[in-house]
């Protein structure tokens, strides 16, 4: 299999085609791809296929989907998936939870999170630590890499999770639900004192709506301070650049633009 799906990538890479744009062009690739492929092994030491319609599915699973998880994405019964810990996959159906037998690295889960935010336009890294993207399906995608849970659990955000055997940490729906509460104020540009005052009312089983009135009406004081600030920036810069080619644009420049020795 690893075979069929090198040469696959390298057709896609020679004929410069797009495995989301193009996914008829692909299909049709990987067919091609695997009935040359048995020929061949045919008449030489290449293992067998075996069931091309099954090898078929898998190898665009992997250059024109979403690897192991693309199975779940296309069946319609499923309505969530989450990964707790790399060989840990879940999917919620009906309503319930379910341990799957999908088993992934670390690493691949790190690929197909870096794929899927291709998709989406966004980005993970430790200065945005977490991720709530719109999915070209309309579906959503929450990431967070794990440092940031760490950090949580040091703030006190989040209680200490039970460990595996294998040390794992093990989260529960309760701790996934927190987690979003504390993505979704900061996505609103909460504090993290602030988001833990609202937990610690969240915590008595009360709604924490009046706090959190009055720290978003704070945050829009803020924006709107923000947003005065950088109108008029974008005011200077407008003005500098239609100033431009000249060498001498208006304040607040950083000086002439070209270097002394172009202007002998």
């Amino acid at each position: 299999m690893d075979i069929i799906d090198a040469e696959v990538r390298e057709l896609i890479r020679r004929r410069g085609l797009d495995p989301w744009r193009d996914p008829g062009q692909i299909g049709t690739l990987v067919d091609e791809v695997i009935a040359d492929y048995e020929d061949r092994s045919l008449s030489s030491s290449l293992p067998p296929v075996g069931d091309s319609r099954f090898a078929a599915r898998a190898v665009l699973e992997q250059v024109a989907g979403f690897g192991a998880l693309q199975r779940y994405l296309d069946d319609p019964e499923i309505e969530e998936i989450w990964v707790n810990e790399p060989g840990r996959v879940f999917v919620a159906r009906h309503g319930r939870s379910e341990l799957t037998t999908t088993i992934m690295t670390a690493g691949q889960i790190a690929d197909l999170v870096e794929l899927m935010l291709r998709t989406s336009g966004r980005r993970l890294d430790l200065s945005t630590p977490f991720v709530d993207a719109l999915m070209p399906d309309g579906s959503r995608l929450h990431v967070v890499i794990p440092d940031t849970i760490r950090y949580y659990e040091r703030s006190g955000l989040i209680p200490p999770a039970p460990r595996t055997v294998s040390d794992h940490r093990r989260y529960g729906e309760t701790d996934v639900d927190r987690l979003r509460f504390i993505q979704g104020a900061q996505r609103l540009g909460l504090r993290l004192r602030d988001i833990a005052d609202l937990l610690s009312v969240r915590d008595t089983g009360r709604c924490p709506c009046e706090p959190a009135e009055q720290l978003l009406r704070e945050r829009i004081t803020e924006i709107d301070r923000e947003l005065t600030q950088l109108t008029a920036l974008r005011a200077d810069l407008v003005r500098m650049a239609d100033a431009l080619p000249s060498d001498a644009p208006p304040d607040p420049a950083p000086g002439r633009w070209c270097p002394p020795e172009m202007r002998r």
